[in-house]
This record gives structure tokens, sequence and C-alpha cells, in this order.
């Protein structure tokens, strides 16, 4: 499905991200397990009431100085600390509907639990979203680029 990053994630859709800073006390393997329960609880009930898919990344302490231009850091403070759970969904009614169910709240306290920075759930419009060409369209494109571009 070319030119889709999210299968059947509508155009007008909804991202939220969620950003966990683990206290002291606590390993990236307690914030695996405890949002994993919370990842599968929203998936089986959420999956025909809104929810389009997700994924949660967890900061790998490199920063690039390519991408990056405050200055030329070596790593990042929150490596193995920081995690952002994203999640993708048709819209923002159905995330806060998800929210107010009774057998997400507790598994959601679970988590929160783990975090030292409280909580801050924003939503995001989609504004793009795109999978990369295969060997072929990226030929194409190319080719396209250099006989049309000014």
């Amino acid at each position: 499905m070319a030119g889709h990053l999210i299968n059947n994630f509508p155009h007008d859709g909804v991202v939220t991200i969620n950003r966990v800073i683990l206290k002291p006390e606590y390993t990236v393997d307690d914030l695996q397990e405890r949002v994993a329960m919370l990842c599968e609880n929203v998936k089986t009930y959420h999956s025909t009431t809104g929810f389009v898919g997700g994924f949660v990344a967890l900061n790998s302490g490199a920063v690039s100085n390519e991408g990056s231009t405050i200055g030329q850091a070596v790593e990042s403070p929150l490596k193995g600390k920081e995690a952002l759970i994203i999640t993708f969904w048709n819209s923002f009614a159905e995330h806060e509907a998800s929210h107010r169910s009774e057998t997400f709240q507790p598994l959601f306290q679970e988590v929160l639990e783990l975090c030292e920075n409280g909580n801050e759930e924003i939503a995001y419009e989609m504004l793009w979203s795109g999978a990369a060409y295969d060997a072929e369209e990226a030929k194409a494109a190319q080719a396209a680029k250099l006989k049309y571009a000014a």
C-alpha cells in the first residue's frame, strides 16, 4: 500500500503522544510489562471504537548531530529513561472515551506509577504521513526530478 505509513489511518485522524520519564526505582522491563498490558487492553476493547494503531519508542541515547541545531551533543541524558507512547485514532472523542473505560483505567494508573514527570498526553492532527518508495518508485521519482526540477 504505497503512500500509507499507517494502514487504515484516516487523513483527518488524531495522533496522541505520551512522554514517560521513568522514576529511578523502575526499569525499562517494568515499563515494557505495564505498557504491554495497557496496549493489549486498547487493542482488545478499542479496535472497533476508534483505535487504529500505535507504538512505543525508547530513547536510545543517540543524538543526531546532522539533524540537531542545538550543539554537538554526544548522548541524550535521558537514554533508557524516556519513552514515547504514540497512538493513532480515528477521532479525539473516541480516544477520550477509551480512557474512561473501566478496563483501561487500572492499567493506566499502573503505568503512571512509573512516571517521574507525571503525564501529559498531547493530541496532534495529522498533516502528512507516507511510506518510503520501493526501489522502482524511487528510481522513477529521481528521474522525474532530473527531468522537471528547475
